[in-house]
């Protein structure tokens, strides 16, 4: 009974922990990774600097939204896999409730809300994905080599930023470390790989059953199966896939829209299928929204389940680790190339918007006013002047 309650105890706390970051982590995947890092390294010490790199860089490698996957990955640490399953449902919780009630509600919202709240969080992102930037640099960009691979996994992303070049600069940045990033002395971990095989299995044979022709309810299904299967790095790089698979399917104010709003909320950008859902299946939009957030999380999960206890033993060791510390400074890389297309640029138009993105930073470095507050006051400001 008392490990009962102590399990329990735990599942709660993963539960609360992630839940607040689903209400207030804003920015997209890149400002999650600094908001893991903060609380689950630096203030609640779950997991360690090297572990928590680790299962950075797998998510890295694997389709899927790769914040949320990290935080599923962090959940598994502390809770096991009901840890994990606790992780995500926290963390998309508040952007679900927000991105379907948007699908339902979208037409009557006034103008105001729809123009200068989101203007204000775009800001917003852009402050909140700088600091990420500023801090995951330090931590995985400390010597001159792994600053020159983020610098030009960065140059590389902004002149090339398809999905072949995401792919190309993590392949060529861990040849590089595990070349010359080399731990001098390193214990790898005892025994042997672990494998599951279960989820690997599942996703196979999803996989197959979205290949097949398929009515409405199920074709949805299928849909956001596939574009969760095909997309590495999440995030933005979603946006263009699922144009391509259910765009066609509403109008481009409705795909736009969604894709504004996703960008303004807290937590994963994922919960934009939460909206498209919505619009898709109007009859029964919270169903639709639902069908639609499971298919596109899951491949990627499936996957974390079969390869993470694996890849903690293969990332131990020597040579292996040398490519993971390649892989997370390309990482940097990746952030910074986002920092700027579409983050930066989808939000910063002129002179005015660039002084209140450099005075947001100032405030936020400082730790003068709280995250939320953060929240509040740049949706205010968007608002103000949108009037003016």
């Amino acid at each position: 009974m008392k490990f009962q309650w102590e399990f329990l105890y735990v599942i709660t706390d993963i539960f609360r922990q992630f839940l607040v970051l689903g209400l207030i982590s804003f920015g997209g995947p890149a400002a999650h990774v600094g908001y893991f890092h903060r609380r689950f390294v630096e203030e609640l010490q779950w997991l360690d600097e090297a572990e928590f790199a680790r299962l950075l860089a797998l998510t890295q490698f694997l389709p899927g939204p790769a914040s949320s996957q990290l935080g599923f990955t962090i959940g598994r640490v502390r809770g096991g896999v009901t840890g994990a399953f606790a992780a995500f449902v926290a963390f998309t919780l508040p952007s679900f409730l927000l991105m379907a009630l948007l699908g339902i509600y979208a037409t009557s919202l006034p103008d105001w809300l729809q123009g200068g709240a989101i203007t204000g969080l775009k800001w917003l992102a852009v402050i909140v994905v700088a600091d990420a930037v500023w801090n995951i640099g330090q931590r995985f960009c400390a010597g001159g080599l792994t600053r020159t691979i983020a610098a030009l996994v960065a140059m590389q992303l902004v002149l090339w930023p398809a999905l072949a070049g995401q792919m190309l600069a993590l392949l060529v940045a861990a040849a590089i470390g595990w070349r010359w990033l080399r731990p001098d002395q390193e214990t790898p971990l005892a025994g042997k790989p672990v494998w599951r095989r279960w989820p690997l299995m599942a996703f196979a044979l999803l996989a197959f059953v979205a290949l097949l022709p398929s009515g409405r309810v199920l074709g949805l299904w299928n849909d956001f199966f596939a574009a969760g299967s095909l997309v590495f790095g999440g995030g933005h790089v979603v946006l263009p896939l699922l144009q391509e698979l259910v765009g066609p399917q509403m109008s481009p104010d409705q795909f736009l829209t969604g894709y504004a709003a996703a960008q303004a909320v807290p937590g994963p950008m994922f919960s934009l299928a939460s909206y498209l859902g919505a619009v898709l299946l109007p009859a029964s939009p919270w169903w639709g929204a639902l069908l639609a957030t499971l298919a596109i999380f899951l491949p990627g999960f499936l996957l974390v389940l079969s390869l993470m206890e694996g890849w903690q033993w293969l990332s131990s060791r020597p040579a292996l680790a040398g490519a993971v510390a390649g892989i997370n400074a390309a990482v940097v890389g990746l952030l910074l190339a986002a920092l700027y297309q579409p983050v930066f640029v989808s939000a910063v138009q002129d002179l005015w918007d660039l002084l209140i993105v450099v005075a947001g930073f100032a405030v936020l470095r400082s730790k003068a006013v709280p995250l939320w507050g953060m929240v509040l006051g740049m949706a205010a400001l968007g608002v103000v002047t949108g009037f003016l």
